[in-house]
């Protein structure tokens, strides 16, 4: 379970069967706090989408920062790992969906949805389609290639 606290730039994972909390802490001047989370496959990273329309990859072992990217004009509202782990999508309030390779933290594509705010994305099992949720009720869904 993992607990985001209110702008103090920091990241709590609650590890139940060792009864203690791992703290990942940013090193940045963040805008406001973190809004999305999401957990690699294999459970050994985590990114984190943050008001300051940047996204940070986190190695769990470590508890320190792998990078941090740029590419949305406004904050992020959710992150979805691909099931492979290989990939992963963002969604933005700038209205767009992007895709990132994990291994080189480069964007790969980005799509502008709608004209509201993609508020949720999410993978397919096979990962090769990925649904976005909108804030006009409708639900768009991209073939992976």
């Amino acid at each position: 379970m993992t607990i985001p606290k209110n702008n103090d730039k920091t990241i709590k994972i609650l590890q139940l069967a060792e009864n203690k909390v791992k703290t990942l802490t940013g090193n940045s001047d963040w805008f406001g706090g973190i809004t999305s989370l999401a957990f690699s496959p294999d459970g050994k990273t985590l990114i984190s989408g943050i008001q300051d329309k940047t996204i940070k990859l986190w190695n769990l072992e470590t508890s320190q920062e792998i990078s941090t990217l740029s590419g949305h004009s406004d904050h992020i509202c959710s992150l979805a790992y691909s099931p492979n782990g290989q990939i992963f999508a963002s969604a933005s309030k700038d209205k767009t969906v992007k895709l990132w390779s994990v291994a080189s933290g480069a964007e790969i594509s980005s799509v502008k949805c709608t004209d509201s705010i993609i508020y949720s994305i999410a993978f397919s099992p096979d990962g090769k389609i990925l649904a976005a949720g909108s804030g006009d009720t409708t639900i768009t869904l991209f073939p992976i290639a």
